[in-house]
């Protein structure tokens, strides 16, 4: 069985309720969904939280929430791995036990069905645990800069002060969209940032973080844009 895995639970700080918070007119945790019924590469779409508003939004957009997250996984500390644990050993005690199974993100409006379709089947190529999407960093990260306590300038790496930026090697980041796994390597919660891990690499412009009301404002508007330039139909 092929199962995706939305976690969201309800108490998030920063944005309050982000995970049904409207945005573009939609639910946040609706694009999710839809991306993940879009692709038909699901035996099975579910949303692991602990909210039964979340849970109600969830089942309006074609999603299942066949348990409620026990409350020690819906803490502020609570990390994804456990709970994506938790729901693969829940079909696996009722003899359903999943083979494959995709985290994917509430909150990736960028998300897409072809996306998560194409990172499978290079899982499957490449014979590794895990493929998950990442992004190029826009800046050389060997150039990166800090502000000191004292209202200074530091470099993190002094000794490219003088390299060109063209000669230094590319540097990736976690997209923050979706994460294919085999359900064994997420049941003994194997590291996703190994050698056994394949990446996904998505365009810059496909990629926004929602964490903070600044995000989520670039975010909109990152979303308005694509979608008048029809990238996102």
């Amino acid at each position: 069985m092929r199962l995706c895995v939305i976690p969201a639970r309800g108490g998030s700080k920063r944005i309050p309720r982000k995970n049904i918070k409207s945005f573009c007119g939609q639910s946040m945790i609706g694009y999710s969904i839809k991306a993940a019924l879009d692709s038909q590469y699901f035996d099975q779409v579910i949303v692991s939280t602990d909210d039964a508003e979340i849970a109600e939004v969830a089942k309006s957009f074609g999603a299942s929430v066949p348990f409620v997250r026990p409350e020690e996984l819906a803490n502020d500390y609570a990390g994804t791995m456990p709970v994506i644990k938790h729901a693969i050993e829940w079909f696996d005690d009722r003899g359903q036990p999943p083979s494959e199974v995709c985290c994917l993100y509430a909150t990736a409006p960028f998300v897409s069905a072809g996306a998560i379709k194409k990172a499978y089947e290079q899982m499957q190529h490449t014979q590794v645990d895990y493929c998950f999407t990442v992004t190029s960093f826009a800046f050389p990260i060997q150039r990166a800069i800090k502000v000191t306590e004292k209202n200074r300038i530091e470099m993190f790496y002094l000794e490219h002060l003088k390299t060109r930026s063209q000669d230094l090697e590319e540097s990736y980041h976690d997209a923050g969209q979706f994460y294919w796994g085999k359900a064994e390597a997420f049941k003994q919660q194997k590291p996703l940032f190994s050698k056994d891990a394949t990446p996904y690499i998505l365009p810059r412009h496909l990629v926004q973080d929602v964490d903070t009301p600044e995000d989520w404002k670039r975010a909109e508007l990152m979303y308005q844009a694509l979608k008048k330039s029809g990238e996102l139909d």
